[in-house]
């Protein structure tokens, strides 16, 4: 033996060096750290549910006070009724049903008035409307439905308007009508309906009958959110302003005429009867039918047939940190894929620890932005939360790469990546576009630069 001759590498010597060198070992534990990182994530869009989740709460609350979303039917005329019946044994049973007939025409001209109330951290989006409901309901045909003229009660009829949260009312409902000709009278408004056959909640107030009723009937309503109108005339239309500057139209029907500026918006409806799919007039619950779907189960025609409009908050910052964090794991693969082609081309070892500490920033970006976004818009909370987490990040990578050409490079594109992804947030219609050409392009800078790249020998 040669004294002077090296010793051999043990096994375990051997071994130990591949695993350290190993192309295919470095990617499989970048892998296992981005499954890791997938915890955190997982976390972190589980917290910004929650936060949505406690706001949804505030609003609730609030609302619940002041008065929730607001759907206004009607008016609606009903006429009592006799029905005898006999069973069996020939034994007469007597109740009161009633004839429900729908407006000729049914015209509402409003204003809507928002308010934003805070709840803790919260904004709470609420409204107070002022509406005019102005129309005529005709008199119910009862040879026409069925029913034998001596068993109805003329003197019982009713007007019913239907408001779906009576929380909401702040003011005295004034409802006049005219019965032939005349002009139009104040009625003793009630509050609730004395029959849940078309309408759940609302006031009724009784009625002189003649050939028809003409009517107007103003209300003052509280609500949140949302404002909904039933289509319950043969024509039905709808005037709406307000100072509001990003509404949503809602709905089965949509404004024939509308205009939003920065000054508020204003829209006109016009909903024919052909429009829907139920009758002017019939007989106790006359809108419901059994579901297709569920035997047993009762619906209503009328159920999808509402129209108005939503008061959209201009910018709903648990969406868009949501989607901010669905991002995350794409981030975290590109960064990631920064580190290991600074290893590869710089011939630098960077430990897995190493990966995993920048990988944690990156989590830590998503969290910033959740909590400060609570406190200013969602813009600024963006900008600072990405200039921390790039400022923690670069100063760490300067020690890592111990070169400051490297760590200049790679904060750079660190920023891209940032400003790529806040320009993604800001889209809707073309965010899927934009973000499909932004990892075309990443990938096909990554196949152009490790186009020479021997793989086989990439950490020799």
């Amino acid at each position: 033996m040669n004294p002077l001759s090296s010793p051999q590498p043990s096994l375990f010597d051997r071994l130990n060096q591949w695993l350290r060198t190993s192309t295919l070992i470095k990617l499989a534990t970048i892998g296992i750290l981005i499954l890791v990182l997938l915890i955190p994530t997982t976390m972190l869009q589980t917290l910004i549910s929650e936060r949505e989740s406690t706001r949804n709460t505030a609003v609730a609350e609030v609302s619940g006070k002041w008065g929730g979303v607001q759907t206004i039917s009607g008016p609606i005329l009903s006429v009592p009724y006799t029905v005898v019946e006999k069973d069996e044994k020939g034994k007469e049973s007597r109740y009161t049903a009633y004839a429900h007939v729908l407006p000729d025409d049914l015209r509402i001209t409003g204003t809507l008035q928002p308010e934003q109330r805070n709840r803790g951290l919260f904004q709470v989006m609420l409204y107070n409307t002022r509406l005019l409901l102005r129309g005529t309901l005709p008199r119910p045909d009862m040879e026409r439905l069925g029913i034998d003229p001596a068993a109805v009660q003329w003197n019982r009829a009713f007007v019913s308007v239907g408001i779906s949260d009576m929380k909401g009312i702040k003011d005295e409902v004034q409802l006049r009508v005219s019965s032939g000709g005349g002009a139009l009278q104040p009625l003793t408004v009630e509050p609730g309906v004395p029959t849940d056959d078309v309408l759940a909640s609302g006031i009724n107030a009784r009625v002189p009958l003649g050939d028809s009723l003409r009517f107007d009937c103003e209300l003052n309503l509280n609500g949140s959110t949302d404002l909904y109108f039933m289509p319950f005339g043969k024509q039905t239309t709808v005037s709406l302003t307000s100072p509001w500057a990003t509404p949503s139209f809602v709905g089965a029907s949509l404004p024939d005429q509308r205009t939003v500026s920065a000054s508020g918006f204003g829209a006109q409806w016009k909903v024919l009867q052909y429009n829907r799919n139920y009758p002017q007039q019939g007989l106790g619950a006359f809108l419901t039918h059994r579901s297709p779907s569920e035997e047993g189960v009762t619906v209503s025609a009328a159920v999808g047939t509402e129209f108005g409009v939503r008061l959209l908050t201009p910018v709903d910052e648990y969406q868009k940190t949501m989607r901010s964090a669905k991002y995350a794991v794409m981030f975290i693969l590109i960064t990631f894929t920064a580190f290991f082609f600074v290893e590869v081309l710089d011939k630098r070892r960077i430990h897995p620890i190493q990966y995993l500490l920048v990988g944690f920033a990156i989590c830590l970006f998503y969290l910033l932005l959740l909590a400060i976004s609570e406190h200013m818009s969602f813009n600024l909370a963006y900008f600072i939360s990405a200039a921390t987490v790039l400022a923690m990040i670069t100063f760490y990578v300067r020690y890592v790469f111990e070169n400051t050409r490297l760590t200049a490079l790679f904060s750079g594109i660190l920023a891209l990546l940032y400003g790529f992804y806040f320009s993604l947030l800001q889209l809707e219609d073309y965010s899927l576009l934009l973000g499909t050409l932004g990892l075309a392009l990443i990938l096909g800078t990554i196949m152009y630069l490790t186009r020479r790249i021997n793989w086989y020998q990439a950490y020799a």
